[in-house]
């Protein structure tokens, strides 16, 4: 996936300014994925034991972590049989998010950000999560 379509995907966009942040799940920590990463983003790799290191499968923190969870049930909403299928229904599903929705997103990240500064690092009470 991310050698066949997010790399080529990017040589269409300026990303020299571009942050790639992970949940630093065992499986997404691969050698390989991680080498991959390191060449494309540099020190703006956000992962488990990068320069910047995020907490592993922190759902309060990593607001795309909550949000794929609808993304994909659209994606496979059809059940795809083949990779050409899931691309397809990728890229229409990302193309059909409303700006509104991003939003949303990145207002609801900074509402928990700062109730867990507040927190000062203490496991939070609740989640928070508004769409």
């Amino acid at each position: 996936m991310i050698t066949n379509f997010f790399i080529p995907e990017l040589n269409n966009h300026d990303v020299q300014e571009l942050w790639f942040q992970q949940d630093g799940a065992t499986c997404h920590t691969a050698r390989a994925t991680i080498d991959l990463l390191k060449d494309t983003f540099g020190d703006r790799l956000i992962s488990r034991f990068r320069p910047v290191n995020w907490p592993p499968r922190s759902c309060d923190l990593t607001s795309l972590d909550y949000f794929w969870g609808y993304v994909k049930s659209l994606v496979y909403a059809d059940k795809p049989q083949t990779l050409d299928h899931l691309e397809d229904n990728i890229r229409r599903v990302i193309a059909d998010i409303r700006s509104q929705m991003l939003e949303k997103v990145i207002e609801n990240w900074t509402s928990r950000l700062y109730y867990f500064r507040a927190s000062r690092d203490s496991p939070m009470s609740k989640i928070i999560f508004k769409m």
